[in-house]
């Protein structure tokens, strides 16, 4: 195996808050995975084409997050509140750089569970263990200008913000700037 290198896979791993759990997606989560990307406040921040439809929620816990592992990028999370086991949000990590060690973590939630703080909780819990346990030294978020609860997730989890990207984003089919937001290392002291 002279001259191949071998790809870098996201870890796997399960993170328990007070209030959540976030863990890989398992084949029983594609039905509210399919609902939280169905969601019209959800669809209205997601990065994709007006045309492109709606995401799967089979092919988002299977196919997808595979691909996003095998290929070293990062993976994709329930996010699953404890009181009654139910998935109400996605978290999933892309854009890894394994030589900067550092990911990028973005998130969704369910109508129902928005304004209670479970995603910025699940956020930050995975943004320590990454920093903790594997050894990664930053943490982005990338937050397009007027998504307000975005913003809040990224400011209540710890995040600091760091500036505007110009352009360097789309949001259903349309440029955007995209505010950075970062958590690192010292962030833990």
């Amino acid at each position: 195996m002279i001259g191949q290198v071998a790809v870098r896979r996201f870890p796997e791993l399960t993170v328990s808050t007070p209030r959540t759990e976030v863990r890989r997606h398992l084949a029983p989560d594609t039905e509210a995975v399919s609902a939280i990307f169905a969601d019209r406040l959800t669809q209205r921040w997601l990065p994709l084409a007006e045309e492109s439809g709606q995401i799967d929620g089979a092919a988002w816990c299977a196919d997808l997050a595979r691909q996003r592992r095998d290929s070293g990028d990062g993976d994709h999370f329930a996010v699953v509140r404890r009181e009654d086991a139910r998935v109400v949000g996605c978290l999933w990590t892309k854009r890894t750089d394994w030589g900067s060690r550092l990911t990028e973590v973005s998130y969704a939630m369910a109508s129902e569970a928005r304004g209670f703080g479970l995603a910025a909780e699940a956020v930050i819990a995975l943004a320590i263990v990454l920093i903790m346990e594997h050894d990664f030294q930053r943490i982005e978020l990338r937050v397009a200008p007027g998504n307000v609860a975005s913003r809040r997730v990224a400011e209540k989890a710890g995040f600091t913000y760091e500036g505007l990207l110009r352009n360097a984003g789309y949001v259903r089919g349309n440029r955007v700037d995209l505010e950075l937001w970062s958590f690192v290392t010292a962030d833990l002291h």
